[in-house]
């Protein structure tokens, strides 16, 4: 049985937006949620939007109930977080300091690596394999279980790599703007990069 939604409210403050369900914003939570969020703007410039989700979730262990989640927008990057724990300030810390690693990370990673151009794929079974090893584990027995949309933007394939470190993932879809098309930036298990771009047969 859901729990009963004591809130839902959205607060906007400059470039900050904080939507809360089943949890009250209280001003002493909405002041904590500036502070610990707000301080990004020190780590990644040209910050658009950072969209603050909290909520409490009826779950068996209510070590895992209060759940943060942070949407960072910025010019050239959307980076994404979340943390859960049995108390909302603890998500929020710990949700934070999360962000903060992961920028930090990419950017130390990116002042030593600039110079290093991205990896072509050898051949298509190895550009595929990271893929196809993400499509075993979330689709089990070959059935479409989940559906998802997202935006992309025109960017090249350095910015691309940006976006994939921010995000933390391996694999990263964009809209190449030299060609136009949908290409799959992917990381290999030598550290390096691997792009892959669709041919029509």
């Amino acid at each position: 049985m859901p729990w009963p939604d004591i809130s839902k409210e959205s607060l906007t403050m400059m470039n900050l937006i904080i939507q809360t369900h089943n949890v009250e914003l209280t001003d002493w939570l909405r002041q904590y949620v500036e502070k610990k969020i707000g301080r990004l703007e020190r780590y990644l410039p040209d910050i658009d939007e950072i969209r603050v989700e909290l909520r409490e979730e009826s779950t068996r262990s209510a070590s895992d109930r209060a759940v943060a989640q942070v949407t960072v927008r910025s010019r050239r990057a959307i980076l994404r977080a979340e943390e859960r724990t049995g108390d909302m300030f603890a998500s929020i810390d710990a949700v934070a300091d999360k962000l903060e690693r992961r920028i930090r990370r990419f950017k130390g990673k990116r002042a030593r690596n600039h110079k290093r151009a991205v990896a072509e794929a050898n051949t298509l079974e190895e550009s595929l394999a990271p893929v196809a090893e993400l499509v075993e584990e979330e689709i089990p027995e070959a059935a479409i279980v989940r559906h998802k949309r997202f935006e992309v933007y025109p960017m090249d394939a350095m910015e691309a790599i940006e976006q994939m470190e921010l995000l933390g993932h391996d694999f990263f879809v964009f809209l190449n703007a030299e060609t136009g098309q949908i290409n799959v930036l992917y990381r290999r298990r030598s550290g390096d990069y691997g792009l892959i771009e669709p041919v029509i047969a």
